[in-house]
């Protein structure tokens, strides 16, 4: 499958904290990872989460949501409990086959390279098609005992530009193999922040780090990458200036956008 964009358009993207965006896409509002509590700490099994900063906005300042992106529905700092709230008020929520069934009516799951059309206001429709991703490293079967099933999204539609979210993904494998079926992928919106955890896979990487981040845009071919997920929480280990630091390295400082903040 090959990208059929036409458009150099930039669709705003608005970045709330750790991996919580919101964009206008087609004439529908779609929000990634809803996690909007105060810091606090979440029991997990195994150890805690630490949420060390607020989110830049409240879910009641988000404005109408039609469509949220869940890249899984397991650990709270990807849907923490104002995001579970909120996901009552969206008529509709991507993530998992697992979470599908986990979060009942309103969320369907989706399988690697299972497509949903969308229709859009005033005519014409959106796909969405889940891609696959792994949640730390090694084969899912090594890895999705441990951490849980994990989807990215790419959404497309005609005169549109091509979205990919990664979600919580650690393979830049798997990032190939999207880049095969969607080129050039226009926005990248892209889960970093390096997060790591001595009792977990020998402490790798379970998500990307700046330095992965910036090589998979140089495999999609991106013409932006939006960073998310690496600032709020205790377990990112990079944050922004790695990131500005690995994209300047790479070369591609310029294709870096922080979003519009809040």
């Amino acid at each position: 499958m090959t990208s059929t964009s036409t458009t150099t358009e930039q669709i705003p993207v608005r970045v709330f904290g750790g991996p919580t965006a919101l964009f206008e896409y087609g004439g529908l509002r779609f929000l990634t990872d809803p996690t909007f509590d105060p810091p606090r700490e979440y029991h997990v099994p195994g150890g805690r989460l630490t949420k060390v900063a607020p989110s830049s906005a409240a879910p009641g300042d988000l404005g109408r949501i039609d469509v949220v992106l869940l890249s899984h529905d397991e650990h709270p700092d990807n849907l923490d409990d104002s995001g579970r709230a909120l996901l009552a008020d969206v008529p509709l929520t991507l993530t998992t086959l697992g979470g599908g069934q986990r979060l009942g009516d309103g969320a369907k799951g989706l399988a690697d390279w299972e497509s949903i059309e969308l229709d859009r206001p005033g005519g014409g429709t959106i796909t969405v098609t889940g891609v696959p991703a792994i949640h730390g490293p090694g084969t899912r079967e090594e890895v999705e005992p441990i951490t849980g099933q994990v989807v990215g999204f790419v959404l497309t539609g005609a005169g549109l530009p091509t979205i990919y979210v990664s979600g919580d993904n650690a393979s830049l494998d798997l990032v190939e193999q999207i880049a095969e079926r969607f080129d050039p992928v226009d926005t990248a919106i892209l889960f970093a922040g390096a997060p790591r955890f001595t009792i977990l896979f020998d402490n790798a990487l379970i998500v990307l780090d700046s330095a992965q981040a910036a090589e998979a845009v140089k495999i999609l071919g991106t013409r932006r990458v939006v960073p998310v997920h690496y600032d709020g929480w205790a377990h990112f280990t990079e944050g922004r200036d790695d990131l500005v630091a690995a994209f300047t390295a790479a070369g591609l400082v310029d294709r870096l956008d922080f979003g519009d903040l809040g």
